[in-house]
């Protein structure tokens, strides 16, 4: 179990490619989760702020080597000039839809994979597969985000190409994925307009660490409650060094900005 947010179960993530006939071909290499085995133990007669001190210890023990695997992920991505971005968001607000277009429109950009994470199934990997993207999935069981230790395990699977676009679709999650670094290049938060304009707000550590906002589903405007630039603001006012583009994944609107900031970044 994670120390930190109390989320994964003993059984650890499950890493596995993606094949056309899943039943027939599936290979899962199982690994520890890197961050699920440090438990601080209560005593009869500890007082409640004692057992927070050792919480808080032990989050920081997780976190500092999380931060570790990080900068090991970073060096070796460096090393084979690969550009990850790690993509988070609250579930259905369109990663996956986001991915699968830029994917087929940057095709000729140069190598592209994909990192997918999912509590389970591999459907979002067989969606990015079908582009013909090189996939792997991880999924994180009872956990609510990916760590480093799943990075670069995921990388060992995957072992991209030297020059490789590489996305990580986090867990659907706007909380715990913003405490670890993966050793990516760049953080993406996607949010979409039916989820509101104060989502900023109330989810204000995760705009904290992202380099750039994107707000999706624009082409739902007419018909939601939601102000493109109150939220723009609101982001802005936690993370003044972030950046914003408002797309729509659905009908291509204003992606090329998000392609031509992912091109400043690559």
């Amino acid at each position: 179990m994670c120390a930190t947010c109390g989320c994964g179960d003993d059984a650890g993530p499950r890493i596995t490619v993606p094949h056309e006939h899943e039943h027939e071909h599936e290979h899962e290499h199982e690994h520890e989760h890197g961050h699920g085995h440090g438990h601080g133990h209560g005593h009869g007669g500890d007082t409640a702020g004692h057992e927070h001190t050792e919480t808080v210890t032990l989050e920081q023990r997780v976190l500092a080597k999380n931060d570790v695997l990080a900068e090991g992920n970073r060096g070796w991505l460096a090393g084979r000039g690969v550009a990850a971005f790690n993509v988070m968001s609250s579930p259905g607000a369109g990663k996956t839809t986001l991915l699968e277009r830029t994917i087929r429109e940057l095709s000729g950009s140069g190598p592209i994979a994909v990192i997918e994470g999912d509590q389970e199934t591999l459907l979002d990997a067989d969606r990015i597969r079908a582009t013909g993207c090189s996939v792997v999935q991880i999924n994180t069981g009872a956990g609510c985000h990916l760590d480093a230790q799943m990075m670069r395990d995921a990388l060992t699977v995957l072992d991209p190409d030297a020059g490789t676009l590489l996305f990580v679709e986090n867990v659907g999650n706007l909380v715990c994925p913003a405490l670890f670094d993966l050793g990516e290049r760049g953080r993406v938060v996607l949010i979409s307009t039916p989820e509101g304009t104060d989502k900023p707000l109330k989810y204000p550590h995760i705009f904290a660490v992202a380099d750039l906002v994107l707000v999706n589903k624009t082409d739902l405007l007419p018909y939601v409650d939601f102000d493109l630039e109150t939220c723009v603001g609101h982001a802005k006012s936690i993370n003044p060094g972030i950046e914003a583009i408002a797309v729509s994944a659905t009908t291509g609107e204003n992606l090329d900005a998000w392609y031509a900031w992912i091109a400043d970044r690559r």
